[in-house]
């Protein structure tokens, strides 16, 4: 058997069992798909492609189905992530692009890509202490009550209103305002706290208290992190796929309700050149998802968050692939600088 045709007819086999959930068998294969071969040949070639674990017999069906490792050479052999259609694209680009602010475009986000894959999709929060200083704006309420307001080049805003001590106008926060933002702008949110004093010490000995204070509020508002959070949309999906998870769906629904789980496994998965990590059945690290498979990719600065989904291993996976990784671009420019 050429590995050509080795890969033809598993490539065969899996997009006939993805479509149809039922085992797959030889006069189907023949039938269906223009292979070239008697449908002898193909029983042969698909002895073979059981013998190498690429494919099995479940229970006593006279068709075969995909193993992990059969998932995993037709995921391989891949060669490039297809686009989506012009009607997809312009859907993700209305959608989030309609958003006002990042827990609103994470939400439509998992919402969209569910819609898009019929699974559950998860996207992380972005490393905030990754992200830089994008604006810093302060707001008069009242003569000592101020709003502050600290944006994320992520995406992130996080305020606050504060109490700053003493009588304010609104020239003299101006002037604090323009000062702090010509300070810190471009700065680490995890470097923010060191910035901070020098930017206190400079300020006009009248504007002292009320700049200290400020300062304060910025360091809180900068530690509102939420690195360890993530989103998820389409559980339902999953209640419908239960034939797909023969021995129980309830480890993977506590691998999700379990987001450090989750997040963990995301974190941990590596893009490969086509710009997508794809992790399959027990090459999960996570026993419960053992009959699972999580496909994902980076979004924002650096790529340091993820966006994905999780279904079974019966899975579209080209056009899993291609609806992550668009929808993973189209975030990424929204929440670009």
């Amino acid at each position: 058997m050429s590995e050509p045709r080795k890969l033809e007819v598993l490539r065969a086999i899996v997009e006939d069992y993805v479509h149809s959930r039922e085992p797959v068998g030889s006069k189907a294969l023949v039938e269906r798909h223009h292979l070239g071969v008697s449908s002898a040949t193909i029983r042969n070639d698909m002895a073979a492609l059981e013998d190498e674990g690429l494919i099995t017999a479940p229970h006593t069906s006279a068709g075969r189905i995909p193993t992990d490792k059969g998932y995993r050479l037709f995921v391989d052999q891949i060669s490039a992530v297809k686009p989506l259609s012009a009607a997809e694209r312009r859907a993700i680009q209305s959608l989030l692009e309609g958003a006002d602010d990042l827990d609103d475009v994470l939400d439509r986000t998992v919402r969209l890509l569910s819609q898009l894959t019929n699974q559950v999709a998860v996207v992380q929060y972005p490393h905030l202490s990754r992200a830089l200083v994008r604006h810093i704006e302060f707001v008069l309420l009242a003569p000592r009550k101020v709003l502050v307001v600290l944006i994320a080049n992520s995406g992130k805003v996080e305020q606050r209103v504060i109490d700053v001590g003493q009588d304010l106008g609104d020239d003299a926060l101006a002037a604090l305002r323009t000062r702090f933002l010509a300070a810190l702008g471009g700065t680490p949110l995890s470097q923010l706290a060191r910035a901070l004093p020098a930017v206190v010490a400079g300020s006009a000995h009248g504007q002292r208290q009320a700049a200290h204070a400020l300062a304060l509020g910025l360091e809180v508002l900068a530690q509102n992190t939420r690195e360890d959070r993530m989103v998820m949309a389409g559980t339902a999906n999953l209640a419908r796929s239960n034939v797909d998870f023969p021995l129980s769906i309830g480890p993977v629904l506590e691998a999700l309700e379990e987001q450090v789980v989750m997040l963990r496994l995301l974190s941990e998965m590596a893009q490969d050149h086509r710009g997508v990590a794809v992790s399959i059945g027990r090459e999960n690290p996570y026993d419960g998802l053992a009959e699972a498979s999580v496909v994902a990719t980076g979004y924002g600065p650096d790529s340091a968050a993820k966006v994905g989904i999780l279904g079974p291993t019966r899975m579209d996976y080209p056009t899993t692939m291609a609806a992550v990784r668009a929808v993973a671009r189209y975030l990424s420019r929204i929440l670009g600088p």
